[in-house]
C-alpha cells in the first residue's frame, strides 16, 4: 500500500503490521525506562514522557534487548533525545524525543539577601524543583554554603545556585583586622574590629581600635579591610 502524507498518516499508522507497531512502542518505553534510571537517584522524582513518532516509522521486531544512550556531552534538558538501538548486525537505530522533568529538594532564598552576605539556615528553605530548568544549577546542602558569603543580591523565592555564592568569608564579624588609609600615595595601617562579615570584595564596616570612629571599608583580604573615602 502507498501512503500520501498529511491526512493519509493516520491511515498509514492503521495499515501497519502489528509487530511494527509494538516495536515502536518498546522503543519509546526503552527511552523513558533509560533516562528515568540515569537520573532517578534517592530523593528524587523523575517524569519521562517519549513523544510519539513518525507513524509512518517501521521497526522490524529486535530478538535481544534495546540499548539507549545519550550523545556524548548532552546536557540536562527538559527535552532529551535518547538514541534506541536493536543490537544486531541488521538492526535498526531510532532517535526517541523524551520531555524530562527531574524534581530534587533545592536551596530557595527565603528573604531579599545582598552582595556579601552570608547564608545562614534561616535565609533558605528547601522546596522540590524540576532541575532540568535550572541552567545556572542549584544548591541543595546547606554544607555547600558554609563560610561563603553572596557574590551578588538574590531576591526571595529565587533558587540558590553556585554562582551566586563568593568565596570563603575573609573576614568574621567581631573579627580584629588591620585598617588601612591611604591618601597621596601615604599608607598608614590601624587595628579595628570588623562589624560585619563578607569576603574579599565585599564591604562592611570597621570600628577603628584607636578613635573607635566607626568607618565604611571593603575587605582586601583575610583579616585586612581598606577604608573608603
Amino acid at each position: 500500500m502507498t501512503c500520501r502524507p498529511l491526512a493519509a498518516l493516520l491511515l498509514c499508522a492503521a495499515a501497519l503490521p502489528a509487530y511494527a507497531v509494538d516495536t515502536v512502542q518498546a522503543a519509546r518505553a526503552t527511552a523513558e525506562q533509560w533516562l528515568r534510571g540515569q537520573y532517578d537517584t534517592p530523593g528524587s522524582r523523575v517524569v519521562a514522557q517519549a513523544a510519539a513518532l513518525d507513524p509512518r516509522l517501521q521497526l522490524s521486531p529486535c530478538p535481544v534487548a534495546l540499548n539507549a544512550n545519550l550523545q556524548e556531552g548532552t546536557r540536562l534538558m527538559p527535552r532529551m533525545n535518547v538514541t534506541v538501538r536493536c543490537p544486531q548486525p541488521d538492526g535498526w537505530t531510532v532517535r526517541v524525543p523524551v520531555q524530562l522533568q527531574v524534581f530534587r529538594q533545592v536551596l530557595v532564598i527565603a528573604r531579599p539577601l545582598q552582595r556579601g552576605d552570608g547564608v545562614r539556615p534561616d535565609d533558605v528553605h528547601s522546596e522540590e524543583r524540576d532541575i532540568t530548568r535550572l541552567g545556572y544549577g542549584y544548591v541543595s546542602d546547606m554544607g555547600e554554603v558554609e563560610g561563603r558569603t553572596l557574590s551578588r543580591a538574590i531576591g526571595a523565592g529565587t533558587v540558590l545556585t553556585p554562582n551566586a555564592l563568593g568565596g570563603r568569608t575573609a573576614v568574621k564579624a567581631g573579627d580584629q583586622v588591620q585598617l588601612i588609609s591611604r591618601l597621596n600615595g601615604i599608607e598608614v595601617r590601624a587595628s579595628g574590629i570588623a562589624l560585619g562579615s563578607g569576603d574579599s570584595g565585599s564591604r562592611l564596616r570597621v570600628r577603628n581600635g584607636s578613635s573607635g570612629k566607626v568607618i565604611d571599608a571593603m575587605v582586601m583580604a583575610p583579616g585586612e579591610v581598606l577604608a573608603l573615602p
